[in-house]
């Protein structure tokens, strides 16, 4: 967290502040004063701390700064507040499931957000802590709870329409695609990519559950882990219809790659991805089975997290070489 000053008296997000948001929070102050924190490494995203009271909110922006929203900043703006509301009303509020309240929102406003402040650490801090400071048993705990969460979030919006495994192998085809431009992968490693794809299309296993509400972006920046089993869950704007795998398969690729990055041996990951998986199993009929179609299933989705991470220009190339080297070992698992 960046601190960056004070938020200016004629900004109009002060007044909007003052008058809109603060009395949401029992709070009236005739010249509030906000301290303006960026968070993280991204200007988009700003923590406003009112100087007299203490209390936080934080605020999303969609536009350019100081600029009006457009159309399309407009649009992402209200759906990531109407997937907020989407998921108040399934109950995930309060102890244990919880998603980061709205507060407001205002298209003029460079299409901001306004949201309640969460202060409990993110899941990447309980990845690293475990990676590079051997803090297991705390990770093995807060796994525990995110697979809770996952799984009343998904049993709780299940919908009945079967899963499209074929959206899945698009993604693939995009990720390769990109990684290609990038001369990441030859043009042999990319057809082998493409016959492996279509190997676990071949698999009924792929297209037999139905559809759910995935958070969209499962990535470990956007859960917050509190005390006992406390899971917020932030940033929704990508919330969907999809297979549960898909956010399964997040998490578990997430978890290897934390590992690999830290220089962990490449096995070092597993026994957290088997704990998660298992706790998410324990919260259906059959355990064991519900275990079998997971494992099963999500070995397609932890490589294309895998391939994901790859792409991106921040990974060096002999982290990304090992990187898509471990997305086709886990793809030959079919």
């Amino acid at each position: 967290m960046q601190y960056l000053g004070h938020l200016a008296r004629n900004d109009p997000l002060l007044a909007y502040l003052q008058n809109q948001i603060l009395p949401q929070l029992g709070y009236w102050d005739a010249n509030p004063e906000f301290r303006v924190f960026r968070l993280g490494d991204q200007d988009s995203i700003c923590l406003y701390e009112e100087r007299h009271s203490g209390l936080r909110v934080v605020g999303k922006f969609f536009a350019r700064p100081y600029q009006p929203g457009t159309v399309s900043s407009q649009r992402q703006m209200d759906r990531e507040y109407d997937n907020l509301l989407l998921l108040a009303g399934y109950g995930l509020v309060g102890y244990p499931h919880n998603v980061v309240r709205p507060l407001g929102r205002n298209a003029w406003l460079s299409s901001v957000l306004i949201e309640e402040h969460v202060a409990d650490p993110r899941l990447s801090v309980f990845f690293d802590g475990a990676s590079r400071k051997g803090q297991c048993n705390t990770l093995f705990a807060k796994l525990t709870a995110l697979a809770y969460f996952l799984a009343t979030l998904h049993n709780r919006t299940a919908n009945g329409v079967g899963v499209d495994f074929s959206a899945d192998c698009r993604y693939l085809d995009r990720l390769v695609g990109q990684l290609m431009q990038r001369h990441a992968i030859a043009i042999e490693e990319a057809h082998e990519l493409y016959w492996l794809r279509d190997r676990w299309a071949e698999q009924p296993r792929m297209w037999q559950d139905q559809q759910v509400l995935v958070h969209g972006d499962a990535t470990p920046a956007n859960f917050l882990l509190g005390d006992g089993l406390q899971v917020t869950a932030i940033d929704l704007e990508r919330m969907k219809h999809a297979d549960r795998f898909f956010a399964l398969g997040r998490i578990a690729g997430e978890l290897q790659h934390a590992f690999l990055q830290a220089g962990a041996d490449k096995y070092a990951a597993e026994p957290f991805i088997g704990h998660f998986l298992w706790e998410y199993a324990c919260h259906f009929p059959d355990r064991q089975s519900a275990f079998r179609s997971i494992c099963g299933r999500v070995p397609f989705q932890m490589a294309l997290t895998l391939l994901r991470i790859a792409r991106n220009d921040w990974v060096s190339r002999e982290h990304r070489r090992r990187l898509i080297d471990e997305a086709r070992t886990t793809l030959r698992t079919f």
